[in-house]
């Protein structure tokens, strides 16, 4: 049960990881400059590892048909992103992207271009990367492969308390704006935030276009 509890767990971290490289990849050469991407302090995109453990758990019944598993794993990865979208933005009165420019999207939380690019991760990783990698790992002594599990676990639990604690603090400090606009309250906690250590400040680097929504009307 620990095993594979702590398997899935390092499967996860390693699609985070990967999914952190391909943001930073694909925004250092749309922001031309090198960029720190992602929610939490770790080289990491949560996303990533979930979508993909999603895909492994579910779409494992659709490799027998390609374009049925393309399918599958584009519309699952969209559903993830633009729930993720959502979410983050009820809970932390910030809207972290933006694809409202991009054409074919949906309430500006999802694309199109995005979504099939998603969709042929999935193929990779379905019929290349998770086999190969699942084999590594299993190859790996179970107690060796048990003790650094535990310990890349804390770490990220850590990581996660310590950034979602640094995250709370944009809506903390859009709440006691006074200000109305939403383009007039991102930059005025963007300079707060940014008069802070230099964690806080990585956040607003890794989310250039972030919008900070601010106290929600009628409450």
């Amino acid at each position: 049960m620990l095993f594979n509890f702590l398997f899935y767990f390092i499967l996860f971290l390693i699609y985070s990881i990967v999914g952190w490289n391909i943001e930073v990849i694909i925004c250092s050469y749309q922001q031309q400059k090198v960029a720190n991407r992602g929610f939490l302090i770790g080289p990491y995109c949560p996303i990533y590892g979930f979508s993909a453990l999603l895909m492994i758990f579910f779409l494992n019944k659709y490799v027998n048909d390609p374009i049925v598993l393309f399918v599958m794993a584009t519309l699952l990865c969209s559903i993830m992103e633009y729930l993720t979208s959502y979410i983050m933005e009820k809970i932390f009165r910030a809207r972290w992207w933006d694809y409202s420019h991009l054409k074919f999207n949906i309430n500006g939380r999802i694309c199109l271009s995005n979504s099939i690019g998603f969709g042929i991760l999935g193929l990779f990783l379905m019929y290349i990367i998770n086999p190969f990698l699942s084999g590594l790992l299993k190859s790996v002594p179970k107690l060796i492969f048990i003790i650094i599990a535990i310990i890349l676990l804390i770490i990220f639990i850590i990581d996660v308390i310590i950034s979602f604690n640094i995250i709370s603090k944009l809506k903390v400090t859009a709440e006691q704006m006074t200000k109305d606009k939403t383009e007039e309250i991102t930059k005025k906690v963007k300079e707060v935030i940014k008069s802070k250590s230099v964690l806080y400040n990585r956040l607003i680097e890794a989310f250039p276009n972030i919008k900070i929504l601010g106290k929600m009307k009628g409450k």
